[in-house]
Formats: structure tokens, C-alpha cells, sequence
């Protein structure tokens, strides 16, 4: 069974951080691709962050390039989306996808004063 779990989401201030990690199970992690994507109410969801599976290469939403950072770690079969320099647009639920055609549950992080 194929399965994708989030955590590390929660309330923080503007401009701190949170690690977000995404637990992968149920297939090759090291042959897929893995993605951010972000939602908020009333707008469609948007990619954040890409890793490529074999080359590490990544690639980032203009709005976070510099702040955000994705990696993974095949042994472990878990991705990460560390992010820096958090302000209020960045509030959203935070998805985990393998390529583009499984997502997990999502996990909720909070930029407020």
C-alpha cells in the first residue's frame, strides 16, 4: 500500500522556521520524483518545491526560491521541506506528492504574530 505522511506543520512567527517531513512507504522511494505542493481556502493548490529522483536536482516556487530548501533521504524514504524566512503568505496546508500521482493527507502551518 501506498502511503505518503506529513508532519512537522504548526503555528510559528514571521520570519522563523519549520521543518516539514514527508514518510513515504509501500514502493521505491529512490525511483520517484517527490513534490511540495500548498493550498489555501478558496485557492488551487501550488507547487512549492520538486526533487528529482536520481540527480537530487530541485526545483522552487519563485515565491520561496532562496527560503525554502527540499531534500530526501532514499535510506529513510522520506523527503523534507525546510523553510526559512516564514511570513503570512506563507500560511497553508502543505501536501507531499510522489510524482504526480499519489498525495498524502497534508499537514497545517500557521505564519502569525
Amino acid at each position: 500500500q501506498v502511503q505518503l505522511v506529513e508532519s512537522g506543520g504548526g503555528l510559528v512567527q514571521p520570519g522563523g522556521s519549520l521543518t516539514l517531513s514527508c514518510v513515504a512507504s509501500g514502493f521505491p522511494f529512490s525511483t520517484y520524483a517527490m513534490r511540495w505542493y500548498r493550498q489555501v481556502p478558496g485557492k488551487e493548490r501550488e507547487l512549492v518545491a520538486a526533487v528529482h529522483s536520481s540527480n537530487s536536482s530541485t526545483r522552487y516556487a519563485e515565491s520561496v526560491k532562496g527560503r525554502f530548501t527540499i531534500s530526501r533521504d532514499n535510506d529513510k524514504n522520506t523527503v523534507y521541506l525546510q523553510m526559512n524566512n516564514l511570513n503570512p503568505e506563507d500560511t497553508a496546508v502543505y501536501y507531499c506528492r510522489r510524482g504526480y500521482d499519489v498525495w498524502g493527507q497534508g499537514t497545517q502551518v500557521t505564519v502569525s504574530s
